[in-house]
């Protein structure tokens, strides 16, 4: 079985299992051991995998990590763990005190649903503030996963995780400058653009009336390269004869090109599929954005739609579609509201699910 097929089989794991699973203990048996022989290592023999390893760096106190990876007899990772229903932000600093009392060179605070892997690029021993990478097992990305192999045991290699670490570090907190960027430019990001096409004075009037073309500037490229990505994806899906069928209500050219696919929006679609997955298949499940929604539908096909999502308005909500394709809304305040609504949401797609 292939990696990401052992990670897709321990999320639908979690799904299952995370209702019934009510303390620290259970939560490391059921996750975070299985996340932990995942990664190659045996569990049960202390030479690979050592629970309540003393990490007391001043030997009084009687500290332990939950687990402690070994390797040549040194602790080579460590594993602080926390219940399932746990904020890990609260945690962290626990697990600092830990890493710079071990010889180990990586650590990962987990509630066995997000691992947030860590080390010491800023300070040498000193763990970062910061994770270089986070997985959530409820929103799983391939890319993130390609990176959690590189801990498995066959191909551990501590310069080459670190070389990974240190490239995710900075493209993390450079995609987070960016992101503010484009919500709203800094004057020194103004400056630095408008000196590029404005021959004159950059006074504090220019500087306002530019702040605002910045911005509109950011948002027209980014829609620029989004319709640009759907007029390539649409050719490629002529081109191979197999057209989709047509919108419920068809977005005309010039409302394709206002549309922004936002992260939210994203996240949405992550949280429903996490909730349907265990009732059919992941891959069936797909989304479309339109200007005043964002659809998700059942095997990419508009005749199968399962709910929309409305975040371009002040009320937020979300519309799921009964056995007749009638829709109701659902008014939510934040993501995690559509949790609540995981059976309405398993009735939408039922009559798909023989397709």
């Amino acid at each position: 079985m292939d990696f990401k097929d052992y990670f897709k089989q321990l999320a639908d794991r979690i799904a299952k299992l995370k209702e019934q699973i009510a303390t620290e203990e259970a939560t490391k048996n059921a996750f975070i051991m299985p996340f932990i022989q995942m990664l190659g290592y045996d569990v049960f023999n202390p030479m690979e995998v050592v629970p309540e390893l003393d990490c007391d760096l001043i030997k009084k106190k009687g500290e332990k990590i939950d687990y402690a990876i070994m390797k040549d007899g040194e602790p080579i990772m460590l594993f602080e763990c926390k219940h399932w229903q746990q904020d890990l932000n609260l945690h962290n600093t626990q697990l600092q005190k830990y890493f710079v009392a071990s010889k180990a060179k990586f650590g990962v605070l987990t509630n066995g649903i997000i691992y947030r892997f860590y080390t010491d690029l800023v300070k040498p021993n000193i763990m970062d503030e910061m994770p270089f990478l986070e997985v959530d097992f409820e929103n799983l990305r391939e890319a993130q996963i390609e990176e959690v192999k590189k801990f498995h045991k066959s191909y551990f290699d501590v310069d080459n995780i670190l070389s990974s670490a240190s490239e995710l570090k900075y493209m993390a907190e450079l995609k987070s400058v960016i992101k503010k960027e484009f919500a709203s430019p800094t004057n020194d990001m103004v400056k630095m653009l408008t000196k590029q096409v404005y021959d004159g004075v950059i006074t504090q009037k220019v500087l306002e009336q530019f702040t605002d073309l910045v911005k509109r500037s950011f948002a027209n490229h980014i829609n620029d390269v989004m319709s640009e990505r759907l007029n390539i994806a649409i050719q490629s899906t002529e081109s191979r004869g197999n057209v989709k069928e047509e919108s419920l209500h068809d977005v005309d050219e010039q409302e394709e090109c206002k549309i922004v696919t936002t992260e939210e929006e994203l996240e949405s679609f992550y949280i429903v599929k996490s909730i349907l997955r265990n009732h059919i298949q992941a891959d069936r499940i797909t989304y479309r954005d339109a200007q005043s929604y964002f659809s998700i539908f059942c095997d990419d096909n508009n005749r199968k739609p399962i709910c929309r999502i409305y975040f371009n308005t002040a009320n937020k909500a979300i519309g799921i579609f009964d056995a007749d394709k009638k829709e109701t809304k659902y008014k939510i305040d934040a993501l995690d509201d559509i949790y609540e609504l995981h059976e309405e949401l398993i009735q939408a797609i039922k009559k798909y699910i023989e397709d």
